[in-house]
């Protein structure tokens, strides 16, 4: 079936390309003007005072904890640790009786106290049973004296490669960092058990926000690896109801999980496709566990570098595979294991479209020239800016400041950059991503990008970050969203506030409750 969808203007990374979309059959024929592609005979759907864009793609997103978030608590607006305790007891009241309690998103820079919560502040929630927070970072979390008891963890508990237990006297304080955290019994994992219904149905929040397309991780690399295999099945599961494109990026080292999550993905459902592995070299600034060259400056710490061997591995495995590999590095230590990598996967032959670096939140100048002459993808989170403005200063230190976030300079340098979330560690709206792109929240204006650039990011990029072609060209799936507002000459403010009216997904307009556009904190 054809049809003509019809508006003020189609805005692209180009610019204005017209103002209508010939689709035929789920597809894009042509985009152009409706005086030259209109005929009497065509069905029009026409939005008057509103503008056409691409459909925003996330190209980093953990989707089954935010959909886990959804219903499930959140501490991020939690102001003091008194306040912290009060939130998980009452939450812990509405879990069944002696049931595992596990919560999110606690932000330490936002309490009042200025530490960590640890295992005693916990015990006050919940005395009686398991319970285990996480930071919004994903890089550290915290349990309860129950559920160190339940994991097995105590003084004689070494610290696992890439991770550390924070020790008082040599007792663990509750407090795990990275891989630590994977010591944590399976019943307490972030994202527990979701049922299909919660998923769709988070899935559908994010086409309300315009998204049709997301590079979805799917595990934690947690122990055990049970945890990967029972994403990989609610994934399959829901296949053949998903209202936008997922792309799932595995997390594990295991060659053999590798290749079952390829079988398993590929053969589910027209809208769901293994796309490859995902690894870390690093941590999050925010939990002091980045990786980086010289020790943060708010804490004498270099923190947490992870890349091993088994990385490698398995990235040479997932390129024979025909997969890309995508590694999370933050410190600029991070950011050059990586790379190192990278070139030695480069020079034996890998496609460099096949790379991706997430985050690179901190890169040198000297790093940036290698990245760009290798061709490989920066898959970037400009929201990162909006929750870290107020203490990444302190954490990196004046000189290091222009290294961070750089965005303008990696556009310059020729980086391919792709946009996405990581949600939940950030909200899921590719609109206040692009906001956050171009008014940077006071860090370092210089690398602002132009508005179209940041609509670039979140549509071009990352289609290309998860190998789709690119939005809106002949012959691509016609996923395209309606907007109140001309992102081409919108300011920031006007961009984080645009309402999505409409989101196309294979040239059908999906049937989405708006008021699902919402964010839990």
């Amino acid at each position: 079936m054809k049809k003509l969808i019809v508006a003020d203007a189609v805005v692209t990374s180009a610019g204005v390309v017209g103002n209508a979309v010939l689709v035929d059959n789920g597809r894009v024929a042509a985009v152009g003007d409706r005086a030259e592609l209109g005929r009497s005979d065509l069905v029009e759907e026409r939005y008057t005072g509103a503008f056409i864009s691409p459909g925003f793609r996330d190209a980093h997103i953990h989707a089954v904890p935010y959909a886990a978030l959804l219903a499930g608590c959140s501490l991020k607006s939690a102001t003091s640790l008194d306040d912290l305790v009060d939130r998980l007891a009452r939450f812990a009241a509405t879990q069944e009786p002696g049931s595992p309690v596990v919560a999110t998103r606690f932000d330490d820079e936002s309490l009042v106290d200025g530490r960590l919560p640890n295992r005693t502040d916990l015990d006050r929630a919940v005395p009686d049973r398991p319970a285990v927070i996480y930071r919004y970072c994903g890089h550290v979390a915290v349990a309860n004296s129950a559920a160190l008891d339940a994991s097995g963890i105590d003084a004689s508990t070494p610290d696992p490669e890439g991770g550390s237990l924070d020790r008082l006297d040599g007792v663990p304080t509750g407090v795990l960092r990275e891989t630590a955290a994977g010591l944590i019994a399976p019943a307490l994992a972030r994202g527990g058990s979701l049922g299909s219904k919660a998923l769709i149905s988070g899935l559908e929040r994010l086409a309300s926000l315009g998204v049709t397309s997301v590079g979805a991780m799917i595990g934690y690399g947690e122990q055990p690896s049970e945890k990967l295999e029972a994403e990989i099945e609610l994934w399959c599961q829901v296949a053949r109801e998903l209202p936008i494109k997922v792309h799932g990026i595995t997390i594990t080292d295991d060659p053999a999980q590798l290749t079952a999550a390829r079988s398993a993905l590929n053969g589910a459902g027209r809208r769901l496709r293994w796309l490859g592995v995902k690894r870390f070299a690093d941590g999050s600034l925010g939990g002091h566990t980045a990786a980086l060259c010289s020790p943060f400056c708010d804490v004498d710490t270099t923190g947490t570098y992870r890349l091993t061997e088994a990385d490698a591995a398995i990235s040479r495995t997932c390129v024979e595979m025909g997969g890309m590999v995508c590694i999370h590095a933050i410190g600029d230590r991070a950011v050059g294991g990586v790379l190192d990598l990278f070139t030695d996967l480069v020079n034996a032959g890998t496609e460099p479209r096949a790379l991706r670096m997430e985050h690179v939140s901190v890169i040198d100048p000297t790093q940036m020239k290698r990245f760009a002459s290798l061709g490989v993808t920066a898959s970037i989170q400009p929201a990162f800016l909006a929750s870290e403005s107020a203490w990444l200063g302190d954490r990196v230190g004046p000189e290091r400041i222009p290294w961070v976030y750089p965005f303008a300079s990696m556009r310059d340098a020729g980086i391919p950059l792709a946009g996405s979330s990581d949600c939940p560690v950030e909200p899921p709206h590719p609109l206040w991503g692009m906001a956050a792109a171009v008014d940077r929240h006071g860090i370092s204006p210089a690398e602002a990008l132009l508005p179209l650039e940041a609509l670039g990011l979140f549509t071009s990029g990352a289609a290309r970050a998860v190998r789709e072609p690119e939005p809106l060209s002949p012959g691509s799936a016609a996923d395209l969203v309606v907007l109140d507002t001309d992102l081409a000459t919108a300011s920031p403010a006007r961009i984080h506030d645009c309402e999505v009216l409409t989101t196309y997904v294979d040239g059908h307009a999906l049937d989405i409750d708006r008021s699902l556009a919402t964010w839990v904190d």
